[in-house]
């Protein structure tokens, strides 16, 4: 099914082969041979592997028994509700005082714990429902709605075909965390970074009447003002009530691009966070005879050095959202997405999609680089530069790592 933002990635590297496992250097000769092979043509089984098991080894594990459901039982931090323990002695005075703190308490909980029941029992099903288009009036959106609704099917046939679950269990608040809320114009945002996100955030708080302009919003407000709401920070109820009302909407960009794009942001300018945190990491790690000024700023991790932390599986320090999988950013076979955007074609798309939320006629979708706007904008050119430095099998390695994001959103297969 193609897709206008869905792009011909040339990238020189060898093809993945059909059941995901990395390419050996002396199997050179059939990797040319099969330059054309689509990512589409994998098993089931091995899709549901990638499904239900993501992490950097995902192109070694076994065959799991049960689809998506081993997705949530990750050891990702989560909010667990539980009934307090009260001794027998306790009780007959709790039973005397209806009214009293205590017993509301008790009473609050036990409520939560069946609204939680009813939460984790619920059909989680992926059939898609017509997006309200009546506050499209214009006949210049047909395009962009026609390639929306391909995206759309798309997503649904894949998780219909090979993520289908029912039963979340305890893992709610985890799943929703990265999902901002905007109550007036009832929409669901989740959050994928370095496609496009900051100017997102701007335009929520234009909508939620925090901003005049989108325009007038520095970074440091978009993202350390916490003017915005995310969804875990609602109960059950409102966790429920919002993911069933509102237009939920995910926007995404080619793993590739999305992984360099991340590096040059952070690892390429000066950084008080990504620095120290990961790059003196990375830099002892993994270069040989690091001189002692390296190992005291982190600056200076070359690209290479990046992709071998990204790729281990005992890194010495945790992923972050820039270069985390899509997958297990917004979970798009769990959380039905009514609107699925892509960088690529992503004014068009966001200022569609403004019009379907009825949002006011002059507010558009910010075109402007968030930060250092001087440099060349990530694209398919800037990323084969990079790539140069790798070797084919790190390459191909790196698509394995986001195999799943490649299939699930159409993107077209770079050729490895």
């Amino acid at each position: 099914m193609a897709d206008p933002g869905a792009r011909e990635r040339r990238w020189s590297v060898s093809p993945a082969k059909a059941d995901g496992q990395p390419r050996r250097p002396r199997s050179i000769g059939k990797v040319e041979k099969r330059r054309e092979q689509r990512a589409t043509s994998v098993t089931r089984e091995k899709i549901q592997e990638h499904i239900t098991n993501q992490n950097p080894k995902s192109h070694m594990l076994k065959d799991p028994k049960d689809k998506l459901a081993n997705l949530l039982n990750s050891k990702s931090p989560t909010r667990v509700f539980t009934e307090t323990n009260h001794s027998q002695g306790e009780a007959p005075a709790l039973s005397r005082n209806p009214g009293s703190p205590t017993i509301q308490l008790i009473e609050k909980q036990q409520g939560t714990k069946i609204l939680f029941r009813k939460f984790s029992e619920t059909n989680w099903s992926v059939d898609i429902q017509p997006l309200n288009k009546s506050l499209v009036t214009d006949s210049k959106w047909k395009r962009i709605d026609a390639t929306q609704e391909k995206r759309r099917s798309f997503l649904q046939e894949f998780c219909k075909k090979y993520g289908g679950v029912s039963r979340p269990q305890s893992h709610v608040f985890h799943m929703v965390s990265r999902i901002y809320v905007e109550d007036k114009h009832k929409i669901l945002y989740c959050e994928v970074p370095k496609a496009g996100c900051s100017n997102w955030k701007r335009i929520l708080m234009v909508l939620n009447g925090l901003a005049p302009s989108a325009y007038n919003i520095s970074h440091d407000a978009v993202h350390y003002g916490k003017h915005l709401k995310k969804l875990d920070s609602f109960d059950l109820k409102g966790i429920y009530s919002r993911l069933n009302t509102y237009t939920k909407a995910v926007f995404v960009r080619d793993p590739m691009e999305r992984l360099v794009s991340a590096f040059r942001d952070k690892f390429e300018h000066p950084n008080s966070y990504y620095h120290p945190v990961f790059g003196k990491a990375i830099i002892k790690k993994y270069r040989p005879n690091a001189c002692e000024e390296a190992l005291n700023n982190g600056s200076g991790v070359k690209f290479r050095e990046f992709i071998h932390y990204l790729l281990d599986s005992h890194r010495p320090v945790g992923m972050d959202i820039h270069w985390e999988k899509v997958s297990k950013l917004c979970y798009p076979c769990l959380i039905h997405y009514d609107f699925v955007g892509k960088f690529e074609t992503l004014e068009e798309d966001a200022n569609y999609f403004l019009q379907l939320i009825g949002a006011p006629k002059e507010l558009k979708f910010p075109n402007f680089k968030d930060r250092h706007s001087s440099d060349k904008r990530t694209n398919a050119q800037v990323v084969g530069q990079y790539l140069k430095d790798l070797t084919r099998t790190e390459r191909q390695l790196i698509y394995d790592f986001y195999y799943l994001d490649y299939l699930m959103f159409n993107y077209t297969t770079p050729f490895l």
